[in-house]
């Protein structure tokens, strides 16, 4: 068991680092005041590999291990974790497309996205099917050569400014469950796709959210991911690396944010001596520093789980995605509150990543949702032994 990154590994996350620090640290505010979508610094993301790190080399993608993924997209969200979230939605989004399309769609597709030249929107949540998103109501009726989409997603991430929808769909009768759920590909221009309005979000605001409504939406037989009836499957495959990538956010975020507040302790003068010896203020920023250290090791061991194909993968992917989504956003409202008044200001970047980290707890699966699969799981008999 070795728990040192490898010098490959160490080389894409000092690329991503000094990514982060060029394209996204100067503008991330900016971009955060004014709902600015950045489509130019996503692109430039592409070109060094980083909208396809696990996405099959077939369809252009670097095929990554997802630990290492984890690895690029930590950096990147240390400051920046709205735009970055984007980038592993997308990531997903690619992936999946690589993984299950035709030929013909891949080769479409395939290169466009992982280069970062089109982007990806990943079309599973609607408005009465959140948490039970096996319930949904958007369907797919095969006519033809075609399948016409009747329906309407909701909280849907870059909806309106992306090029390509992966979009789970009811193919089967009304009470077919996840049976009967199929994914698709569903150009984001297609005649009968409208949008919403641009959500008013407490964070994640350089990245849009809006409704998407399907009228009649018509799209080639081929354009089907994997058969009909596997879209629940491809979803959750989906999901397992989703909350991986999420968690990761909240990690990133969560060192950005320790690392201002260790550089401010130190800056800081109270009572005639920096704020840094004050025990209380120690203690603090120690318990900050274990939290989020556990947290980084819960992710990357759950996702050395899924490059293995461990059979308990999901599980330990749902205890990442709650523990270190939990522990991110306090490490970064802790950090707020070691700065005191400044913290709630916008001359620091604190608060915006108290707000972007907020909405990890929810997304991707809600933390009660995470709690109800790992529960299930331990109430298996050989459960004590086999998660551990």
């Amino acid at each position: 068991m070795d728990f040192e990154l490898s010098q490959d590994q160490r080389a894409f996350a000092d690329t991503a680092r000094a990514f982060a620090q060029a394209e996204l640290a100067p503008h991330a505010a900016q971009w955060d005041a004014e709902g600015i979508f950045p489509r130019e610094a996503i692109a430039k993301a592409g070109e060094l590999g980083f909208c396809g790190l696990y996405a099959p080399e077939n369809a252009g993608g670097l095929a990554l291990p997802r630990l290492d993924a984890t690895l690029v997209f930590e950096e990147m969200a240390a400051v920046d974790p709205s735009t970055t979230a984007f980038i592993t939605i997308h990531n997903m989004a690619t992936w999946m497309l690589g993984t299950w399309a035709t030929d013909a769609v891949r080769e479409q597709w395939g290169e466009a996205l992982t280069s970062g030249q089109k982007l990806a929107s990943y079309a599973l949540t609607e408005p009465g099917a959140g948490s039970d998103a096996a319930s949904l109501k958007t369907r797919a009726e095969l006519v033809g050569n075609e399948y016409v989409i009747n329906g309407s997603k909701a909280f849907i991430s870059g909806a309106g400014s992306t090029d390509v929808l992966v979009l789970m769909a009811r193919t089967g009768d009304a009470s077919s469950g996840a049976a009967g759920i199929s994914a698709f590909v569903v150009p984001a221009n297609a005649e009968g796709v409208s949008y919403g309005k641009k959500e008013e979000k407490m964070g994640w605001n350089s990245q849009p959210t809006r409704v998407i409504n399907f009228d009649t939406v018509r799209i080639p037989a081929n354009h089907l991911l994997g058969k009909e009836g596997e879209g629940f499957k491809i979803a959750m495959k989906g999901l397992d690396g989703g909350r991986i990538n999420i968690a990761t956010c909240s990690v990133g975020a969560a060192q950005g944010a320790l690392t201002q507040a260790q550089s401010y302790m130190q800056e800081r003068k109270q009572f005639g001596k920096p704020i840094a010896s004050f025990q209380a203020l120690q203690f603090k920023l120690a318990d900050m520093a274990t939290e989020l250290v556990a947290a980084r090791q819960m992710v990357r061991l759950a996702a050395s789980k899924l490059d293995a194909g461990a059979r308990d993968a999901s599980t330990y992917c749902a205890m990442a995605k709650r523990f270190a989504t939990d522990a991110g956003f306090m490490v970064c409202n802790d950090a707020l509150q070691l700065h005191g008044g400044y913290g709630y200001l916008r001359d620091f970047p604190l608060e915006r990543l108290v707000r972007d980290a907020r909405v990890h707890q929810i997304l991707e699966g809600t933390n009660e949702i995470m709690r109800v699969i790992i529960a299930r799981r331990m109430l298996d008999g050989d459960a004590p032994e086999a998660i551990r």
